[in-house]
């Protein structure tokens, strides 16, 4: 018993670092305008650093909800696992499109990364890329649902994403892309961590058994809106109850130095706070 366990472990490890492996290949070549390893050792680039440590988080998360649940048998367990996971590489990569594309529509996300080195940039790739890893765990994990299943869960977090960074920009008293553009990586620092916990609560309202649409998607979207409502209150209690002597906007974008620690409890607030909504509603 405890060979075979071992054997299955072995061979389901095998399994995710060649998926792994893959989209580590597929986000390279999707980024051709630059060379990665120069980025990374040679200009000694953090914004690229902080997109990929994000991108492979998102990738962890991504492979992890093909292989979470109860197992069937080692190969057909091996089959789900590499399937699943690249599909969840595909729809991955896809997401910086999104990112680039909508979510960050005031600019071009390479340019900030490499000629800028912007690292509030690299903060909301980050992001991006940890809130599509756990929608794709979500949208991947459980049985009962299948290709198009996935692909649907994803597509609806993906609007969903674009709903919080609308409302993000709507909720501060700056513009978010002015001040990304400004290489204020606060600013960029705090809207990561929006769009990571707005990840969380889509991720984790799909995870589970799919039933039917009729019986699954009320709950996904009851998630999804409260995720949404709690933007605007979570940043007015980080504002007030974590940071009651100052002014969160005058900490990220009102200072000669913004201020960096301030944005870093911001974006803890929305990630811890996607959690307690999950464990409590």
């Amino acid at each position: 018993m405890f060979w075979s366990s071992l054997f299955s472990a072995v061979v389901l490890l095998a399994g995710f670092f060649g998926v792994f492996y893959v989209g580590k290949l597929a986000n390279d070549r999707l980024h051709r305008e630059y060379n990665l390893l120069h980025e990374l050792v040679e200009r000694d680039n953090p914004a690229i650093a902080l997109a990929l440590v994000g991108y492979y988080a998102g990738l962890v998360l991504a492979i992890g909800g093909a292989i979470a649940g109860p197992a069937i048998s080692l190969w057909w367990d091996l089959f789900y696992l590499i399937i699943y996971g690249l599909i969840g590489v595909v729809l991955l990569n896809a997401s910086w499109y999104v990112c680039d594309w909508v979510i960050l529509r005031s600019f071009k996300v390479s340019d900030e990364l490499v000629r800028d080195q912007n690292q509030g940039t690299g903060a909301v790739v980050a992001g991006v890329c940890v809130a599509n890893g756990f929608i794709l765990f979500g949208a991947i994990s459980g049985e009962g649902g299948g290709v198009i299943t996935a692909l649907v869960y994803w597509i609806m977090g993906q609007i969903m994403l674009i709903i919080a960074s609308l409302i993000y920009d709507l909720i501060t008293p700056y513009s978010i892309h002015d001040e990304i553009e400004k290489d204020n990586v606060a600013a960029g620092v705090g809207f990561g961590g929006a769009l990571a916990g707005m990840g969380v609560v889509i991720g984790l309202a799909g995870e589970g058994d799919f039933i039917s649409w009729g019986e699954n998607l009320p709950g996904y979207l009851l998630y999804a809106a409260l995720g949404l409502v709690l933007l605007p209150v979570i940043r007015y209690i980080t504002d007030k109850v974590l940071l009651p002597t100052v002014s969160l906007t005058d900490e990220i974008v009102n200072q000669e130095t913004p201020n960096l620690g301030a944005a870093y409890i911001e974006a803890f607030a929305y990630v811890s706070a996607a959690f307690i909504v999950y464990w409590c509603v």
